[in-house]
């Protein structure tokens, strides 16, 4: 059975060609090529998960549909937070139900993702339109020493969300925009 715990960093990519590069030197097989995927959260009248700091997310991941709950996370070097997954037929569907029991869209964010394994944990490489970021996710020891060998600092990890990020950048940049998605900012993906 699969661990319901999940445990990760985010980092910035400045180079995503030489990361690529060290992860194939690093023995990192890549499992899922870019895709496109959009992430839509929802939640309750009055914000009632963001404040418990609680996640819903229905995913569209190439052709697959993914709904996501994750729990209030520990955020110590690493974020750790009890996340549940299942595969869903039909994503326009189960938007319905979410919908029909008083769920609505909170917020909407969009990337080309690519994912690489060694077998142990796995990187991301997410393309947003804020800019390009990694994942590692694993256990903590395995994700300290694959960030080493990837030459990734303590210092470069980053816990926040893509939503905190996408804020944090709204704020900075004085855009406007209200999601995270590539036409609302008016970037090509």
């Amino acid at each position: 059975m699969a661990s319901n715990r999940e445990i990760e960093i985010k980092f910035r990519i400045a180079d995503i060609h030489r990361l690529r590069g060290r992860l194939r030197e690093s023995k990192f097989k890549l499992i899922t090529r870019r895709s496109h995927e959009m992430n839509t959260l929802y939640d309750l009248r009055g914000q009632t998960l963001r404040k418990r700091g609680d996640l819903l997310r229905l995913r569209k991941y190439g052709t697959e549909w993914i709904l996501t709950y994750k729990a209030k996370g520990k955020i110590g070097r690493h974020k750790t937070r009890t996340e549940l997954e299942t595969n869903i037929d039909d994503g326009k569907k189960m938007e319905a139900i979410l919908l029909a029991l008083g769920f609505t869209r909170s917020f909407r964010y969009e990337k080309f993702r690519s994912e690489w394994s060694d077998g142990t944990g796995k990187v991301v490489l997410d393309e947003t339109p804020i800019g390009i970021f990694g994942e590692i996710e694993g256990k903590s020891r395995w994700i300290d020493q694959t960030a080493h060998q990837l030459g990734i600092s303590d210092s470069d990890y980053i816990t926040k969300s893509y939503a905190e990020l996408f804020f944090d950048w709204k704020k900075k940049s004085r855009s406007p925009s209200k999601e995270m998605t590539f036409k609302a900012i008016g970037r090509d993906g």
